[in-house]
């Protein structure tokens, strides 16, 4: 009886381990690409042209750094992508702040204040969520030329809450549906209004999803190219855009460390954002799947 169980411990535990050593393999495998752009970012380009993608440096340097941030060639000019890397948080930040909280204040109307075609109104906002970006160019083009907001930061920041409310709204309706209806009731009877039960009830408990919609919709925008190489001059462009004018630019020798260091700063806030929040997104993913 002893070898029959020692058998089936070891048993399982293999079965473990075996799975472990899949899903670091995977893990692995899944981060090769970071890991090869990594080590060409900071190797010289005579040391990249001489050895293999993942040979580690011989002459570690920064200075592909240096140059892509500041002094690298994006479109007809060469001041590298520290200028548009800015330009991106002044489009992310308040497009996040504006759809997340516009959001928010959706899905609290759609679910505690019901009214006559509430479930309309909702499925038309989900249907946009299903509308392709390629669509809708030509009509906003011609909007934001009609409210005087072409190629500016403040057209590119009011197309993407337009297009982030959707999902914004979708998320916090699907939240506030788990939250017993007795609280808001209990709250108009005591004479609270709209806002001030909004505040004092609803927002309190609403940090999960509030993490979520923040970590989707900041990612969603700063890795946005189409609307910002169709909506924005040279001067507004998002970090993406110049990322593709630089790679896309030939200017002589090719650079690949200096391309590779300038994807590398494209994609640093949104690996911060996903390492520092990505547990809090699984936790608001779920937050709101069982009611009571």
């Amino acid at each position: 009886m002893d070898n029959v169980i020692r058998r089936r411990t070891l048993g399982a535990r293999l079965a473990r381990w075996a799975v472990y050593a899949v899903l670091v393999g995977m893990a692995l495998f899944y981060l090769l690409p970071l890991v090869v752009m990594l080590l060409t970012s900071v190797k010289p380009l005579e040391e990249i042209r001489a050895g293999s993608l993942l040979a580690l440096p011989q002459a570690p340097t920064l200075a592909p750094w240096v140059k892509a941030w500041s002094e690298a060639c994006t479109g007809m000019r060469c001041e590298g992508v520290g200028g548009y890397f800015w330009n991106s948080f002044r489009i992310v930040i308040p497009a996040v702040a504006i759809s997340t909280f516009l959001g928010a204040l959706n899905g609290y109307a759609l679910t505690k204040w019901r009214f006559r075609g509430a479930d309309l109104i909702f499925a038309l906002m989900l249907f946009g969520c299903f509308i392709p970006f390629q669509v809708v160019l030509l009509p906003m083009a011609r909007t934001l030329g009609w409210l005087g907001l072409s190629n500016s930061t403040a057209g590119l920041v009011l197309v993407h809450v337009v297009f982030g409310i959707a999902f914004t709204t979708l998320f916090f309706r699907n939240f506030y549906v788990a939250i017993p209806n007795e609280l808001v009731s209990a709250a108009k009877l005591d004479g609270a209004g709209f806002f001030r039960i909004f505040w004092r009830i609803l927002l309190p408990v609403s940090a999960p999803i509030f993490v979520v919609s923040v970590i989707w919709q900041f990612t969603q925008i700063w890795n946005d190219f189409l609307f910002g190489v169709a909506f924005s001059a040279f001067e507004t462009q998002p970090v993406t855009v110049a990322l593709n004018n630089m790679v896309n630019t030939s200017t002589g020798v090719k650079e690949y460390n200096v391309d590779m260091a300038a994807a590398m700063i494209a994609a640093l806030p949104t690996l911060v954002v996903y390492v520092l929040a990505g547990k809090y997104f699984v936790r608001g993913l779920t937050a709101g799947s069982v009611k009571g």
